[in-house]
């Protein structure tokens, strides 16, 4: 019978590729079409790989841990030519026999030798980098003074960055770091303790590198929670202060989106929609789900599908139209007690809003004329600051705040 192939899926539009974390069907079993053959990891969630159609699963030509791209062959599934043709997929014919004691891997790599292939790019165990594909600022680094063409084409090698070599003493002329600098710095690494970096972690990382390359800036002010705080009580699931956040930077930015807007050349990209997104922390990462057309519907629906996501966020599952395409993001740093930070906006993003601690401080009561108590939150705005000035995000900073003294009307 012919074999169909089990490709590796697009997971998602900025996803390149994906590290296979296990086998949910063994060699030799029979699957059902669209039913899950395997387990794979991008930098955003965890996925699962399904059957292109009904049949048995002859082989897997992947290994666990290992990472490979959309598009590669993971595996062979033996299936009728009826069942193939019934699910629309043409079936590669059935290999040729093979003299005793050659496996069809081996055969494939004696075949790319004998016509002068590199067989390298040919097998799917090649390993393949994690990376972030598909966001508005180039992945080429030059955060170094000066990098010889040489000791570029090794750290391009090695999938290494100018940011990386931020801890290297270099010795050249004007402090430059050398080819032996380089190497020596990566030779004693090996004498530390030493720790493979997770795809999220390196996700993370790039994303970060990424946003450095603009101007930030940040504002902030202390911003009362007593009337949030209040009504969240009367509200089905609780809602935590920062929804309410979002909420009200969704509702300013719906009355002004021209502040979120992107600067690409000499023009602003202005948003289409006020999709924000917002921060949940995961294992060894930060994911941020996206909340779509936060600016409009029923408080009380927000708060379901914020709940939802939060968890499918947590579990790695979160959907590809839950990830991506946000004007701006939301996090509550105030979950670890701290009562200010300086937030960094996602490359794709020109703001991000965050919020402190709520602290009982004294404020003065005009009515009474007497301090009264009162819990206070840090509220901070960090922007680009080529697309706006202090002036424009203190009024967007201001207007969330004014928002947030009327939850009611959110």
């Amino acid at each position: 019978m012919p074999e169909v192939p089990i490709l590796m899926p697009q997971l998602g539009e900025s996803i390149a590729e994906a590290t296979v974390v296990h086998f949910v069907i063994e060699e030799g079993a029979e699957v059902a079409a669209d039913s899950d053959v395997m387990e794979v990891e991008t930098n955003k969630a965890t996925m699962s790989v399904t059957a292109p159609c009904a049949g048995r699963l002859v082989r897997w030509l992947v290994k666990p841990g290992n990472s490979y791209q959309v598009g590669a062959v993971l595996g062979h599934l033996e299936a009728t030519a009826e069942e193939a043709e019934r699910c629309g997929i043409s079936p590669a014919p059935p290999p040729a026999d093979l003299p005793h004691g050659v496996t069809p891997q081996q055969a494939a790599a004696l075949s790319a030798a004998s016509s002068g292939s590199d067989n390298r790019t040919q097998t799917p165990e090649a390993r393949v980098s994690p990376t972030v594909r598909g966001l508005p600022v180039p992945a080429h680094a030059s955060g170094a003074s000066y990098l010889s063409p040489r000791l570029k084409a090794r750290m391009q090698e090695l999938g290494l960055h100018a940011a990386d070599l931020a801890g290297i003493a270099g010795s050249g002329a004007a402090g430059r770091v050398t080819i032996e600098d380089f190497e020596r710095f990566m030779a004693g690494l090996d004498r530390s303790r030493l720790s493979p970096a997770s795809s999220m972690r390196v996700a993370v990382a790039d994303a970060m590198r990424r946003s450095w390359t603009r101007p930030l800036a940040t504002v902030g002010l202390s911003t009362p929670l007593e009337a949030v705080l209040r009504h969240r009580r009367t509200v089905e699931g609780k809602p935590g202060p920062a929804l309410y956040a979002l909420r009200a930077l969704a509702l300013a930015l719906s009355e002004n989106s021209a502040v979120a807007g992107r600067l690409i050349g000499d023009r602003i990209v202005h948003p289409t929609s006020i999709d924000i997104g917002f921060a949940v922390e995961a294992e060894d990462g930060v994911l941020v789900p996206v909340l779509r057309t936060a600016n409009t519907g029923p408080f009380a629906d927000l708060v379901h599908r914020y709940n939802d996501l939060v968890d499918l966020a947590r579990r790695r599952r979160l959907p590809p139209d839950a990830t991506g395409g946000s004007i701006a993001t939301v996090t509550n740093f105030g979950t670890f007690a701290l009562e200010w930070a300086t937030p960094i906006p996602l490359p794709e993003q020109t703001l991000v809003l965050g919020l402190g601690t709520g602290r009982k401080q004294p404020v003065w009561d005009e009515e009474k004329q007497a301090f009264v108590p009162a819990t206070l939150a840090g509220l901070t705005l960090s922007f680009d600051h080529r697309v706006l000035d202090g002036g424009a995000a203190g009024r967007l900073l201001n207007r969330v705040s004014k928002l947030l003294e009327d939850p009611a009307a959110l």
